[in-house]
């Protein structure tokens, strides 16, 4: 018989990671990388050092677009 073919979990969709890469980040978002590093310089994108690296909490993103979201909403 054959056996059933599980394709791998991308990393960017792997629910068990805590921290992101700026970049796995912006593709969550579907925004590039430069505009990432300006939201997270900005603020605007919580995001924390690991010794020389920058770090997004895998939360982070859709914390940022619920914000996006609320401000619309206000509008």
């Amino acid at each position: 018989m054959d056996e059933p073919t599980t394709l791998p979990v991308a990393a960017t969709e792997d629910p068990t990671l805590v921290l992101l890469k700026v970049e796995e980040a912006a593709r969550r978002l579907r925004i590039g990388r430069t505009t990432c590093y300006a939201l997270i310089r900005s603020g605007e994108l919580e995001s924390v050092p690991v010794g020389r690296l920058r770090r997004v909490p895998a939360d982070a993103p859709a914390a940022y677009v619920a914000r996006l979201r609320a401000a619309q909403r206000t509008t």
